[in-house]
């Protein structure tokens, strides 16, 4: 049993007391904040865990002249695409439905096809969005800020 059970538990009645208003405005902060941290761990091309997402498969010796590769999903990482939303019971950081299924072939490794006419491909897991200790701190920042 933690040490922290007593304070997690007071704490948790402090939320529950809140109203439903109050309770979907401390979600959608919280919801924002996570929002940056994700930004900036896909920004930064590492996984929740730590450690670097896998780097891009080399491209033909005979490419496009010209063409400067970007850093991977430099748009999903926007706010356009990642959107952040805060209900009543809980703080949501989710990808649009445009680019949910791109975003879903990345975190979980499936196997797609970049375009109509050509094969399949398997792409390596690269997870975008998890859950970090960092994270958790934020939010009990948070809520303790609010709840002062």
């Amino acid at each position: 049993m933690s040490e922290f059970k007593p304070f997690d538990d007071k704490l948790a009645g402090l939320i529950g007391a809140l109203s439903p208003a109050g309770r979907r405005k401390l979600a959608a902060e919280i919801a924002k904040e996570l929002r940056k941290a994700q930004q900036e761990c896909i920004k930064q091309q590492i996984a929740p865990d730590g450690t670097p997402y896998q780097a891009r498969k080399r491209q033909p010796l005979r490419a496009k002249k010209g063409r400067i590769k970007k850093a991977m999903f430099q748009k999903l990482r926007t706010s356009r695409y990642m959107k952040a939303s805060g209900r009543s019971d809980a703080a949501v950081v989710e990808f649009t439905n445009k680019v949910q299924r791109i975003a879903q072939v990345h975190q979980f490794g499936f196997k797609d096809r970049p375009n109509p006419h050509s094969q399949d491909v398997i792409y390596p897991e690269r997870q975008l969005l998890g859950f970090t200790q960092a994270d958790n701190q934020i939010i009990e920042k948070l809520v303790v800020n609010y709840l002062n």
